[in-house]
């Protein structure tokens, strides 16, 4: 709801206030003296273009601001959440427009751009001007009405769920099969390369180990001479060593017990003779194990080739990275085996879902048929009491249960004809401005208790009626505003007696300079000035009398 507005600086306003009601709010006043500038002022809050030729004083900024009660609404929570902004009982929307042309936009003092701007604001507000082509014209809207009469607010949410669930197994469908065609593609290649390297079967560390013993083989002779001429000086050479150290720890033992130091010499002396006896005992053993192998050479030179060319060709460094290719390999083709189960898996659960979800549809069709003739009767009938009466609607509801929407299997399209020609046309193509100002009216009168509306404002809804028409569009006008606020622009004094709030626009001369103003009537004010619409700038004492009388009844 919008409780106030502030204007500053904006066309031939100064500065001014409006303090709007909850319920029904007329605002009346002279041709020219400054209605539409107010409708200007308060687009720009909504999201509309600035335009710095609309500032009165260029020295000076331009600021609209709007104070709106939320309600609690859960769309606005959400969308403040979404945008990161601070929610309370009450929002701030201020727009500025500085000399140069340049505007900012702030909710609760958050600067926010244009585009989130109109979102926020298409939820607080609904402005209808005299030419626009307003969301009656829209799919959305027209889907809206029905199933807000029909009470499919549950059902529509079901199905929703319905349909995501089929959408999402569609999808994992689609992803199954894309792979399948991939995998079938490359199965004979990915087969031969795991085939060649199950053949080559190599162990873990395999290629590791046998590049050691290649090199141990190739160089078997010289270790074994080596080997074979260090055992020899161990132990039988012209000079064994360690016969040498065992004469030499018995030179010794005798003359242990005479200094303190001998008896640990002796001992290490022991240990390095027993040491290289071992030692020698092992290079014995070692070179028994050593021996040149022509034949084992080539085995081991041929695996190794094997391997080296493997690597190359996968790209990687050692027989861990061979082994992880061929793990891949077998669990691809492993994959290709077993995607035909998970694709008949996905074609169920593909079924199953769209079967929820097609009967969900179904049974939104037929509450939403249920409506269709109601709904036209009803709209028809207000379309007379508002001064349309060869206006007729027509709702035209085609099903598609193979063809299933986000909102259901049905396409709603609401025709019009304004002259009883029975030429129906979609209500965007035929219907006038102000056509659409009272069929809006009269449709939103109908759902404002099923469907959450913002902020109604009507801007002259009353073009080209007076009279009986323009009184019954008051009280249509009464009634919505008893569930939703409501603001309108009139000319018409049917329509300004069921004011909750009256408010008169005038143009306030000071000096040399016009300035456009606004002010809340009083019950008297009000009279007088319905007296006037009715009988010119000095009324009757008839068109007073009259002008109570619409006040009061």
């Amino acid at each position: 709801m919008l409780q106030k507005l502030q204007i500053q600086n904006y066309a031939i306003i100064d500065e001014l206030t409006i303090d709007f009601s909850a319920r029904l709010n007329i605002i009346t006043g002279e041709t020219g003296a400054g209605k539409s500038i107010l409708m200007g002022a308060l687009s720009l809050i909504l999201g509309e273009r600035a335009d710095s030729s609309a500032l009165l004083n260029r020295d000076k900024k331009c600021i609209i601001e709007g104070v709106f009660a939320t309600d609690g609404r859960n769309d606005i929570r959400r969308f403040m959440e979404e945008h990161d902004l601070d929610a309370g009982e009450e929002m701030f929307i201020r727009r500025e427009i500085a000399g140069n042309g340049k505007s900012r936009a702030f909710v609760n003092d958050t600067p926010v751009n244009l585009e989130q701007l109109r979102i926020l604001s298409s939820l607080l507000v609904d402005l209808h001007q005299q030419f626009d082509t307003l969301a009656l014209g829209d799919t959305d809207f027209q889907r809206a009405v029905l199933d807000a009469l029909a009470g499919n607010a549950t059902l529509l949410g079901a199905y929703q769920q319905c349909f995501r669930q089929w959408q999402e197994a569609n999808a994992q469908l689609r992803q199954l099969r894309e792979q399948k065609e991939q995998f079938s593609s490359q199965y004979d290649y990915h087969t031969f390369l795991h085939d060649e390297l199950e053949e080559a079967s190599f162990k873990e560390g395999e290629l590791e180990q046998l590049d050691n013993e290649l090199k141990l083989l190739g160089n078997a002779e010289g270790i074994k001479t080596a080997l074979s001429g260090v055992s020899y000086q161990l132990n039988e050479g012209e000079q064994p060593l360690v016969q040498e150290l065992k004469r030499l720890v018995h030179q010794l033992q005798p003359f242990a017990s005479y200094h303190p130091a001998l008896g640990g010499l002796l001992q290490r002396l022991q240990s390095v003779q027993i040491e290289l006896s071992d030692i020698a005992g092992e290079l014995e053993h070692v070179n028994e194990g050593v021996q040149f192998d022509p034949k084992r050479i080539e085995e081991v030179s041929e695996r190794i080739a094997t391997g080296y060319r493997l690597l190359k060709k996968h790209g990687v460094a050692d027989t861990a990275g061979l082994l992880l290719i061929q793990q891949q390999l077998s669990d691809k083709l492993l994959a290709v085996l077993n995607i035909d189960d998970a694709i008949a898996a996905a074609e169920k659960l593909v079924a199953t879902s769209f079967a929820a979800a097609q009967e969900k549809a179904v049974q939104l069709t037929t509450k939403r048929k249920k409506q269709v003739k109601p709904l036209e009767e009803k709209v028809n009938a207000l379309l007379q009491q508002v001064g349309m009466p060869n206006a007729r609607l027509k709702v035209e509801l085609q099903t598609q249960p193979v063809l299933l929407q986000e909102s259901g299997a049905d396409k709603i399209d609401f025709l019009f004809d304004a002259n009883k020609s029975n030429r129906f046309e979609p209500i965007r193509k035929v219907a006038s401005g102000g056509e659409l100002s009272r069929l809006m009216l009269c449709i939103k009168s109908l759902v404002a208790q099923s469907l959450d509306l913002p902020t109604l404002i009507f801007d002259e809804i009353d073009s080209g009626i007076s009279g009986e028409a323009a009184r019954q569009v008051g009280i249509i006008m009464k009634g919505l505003a008893q569930q939703r606020q409501v603001i309108s622009i009139t000319h018409q004094p049917q329509i300004a007696g069921k004011a909750d709030a009256h408010f008169f626009v005038y143009k306030d001369v000071k000096g040399a300079a016009v300035r456009t103003n606004i002010r809340l009537l009083t019950q008297e004010e009000r009279i007088a000035a319905i007296a006037r619409m009715l009988g010119g700038e000095k009324p009757t004492a008839a068109a007073l009398e009259n002008a109570r009388e619409m006040i009061l009844h």
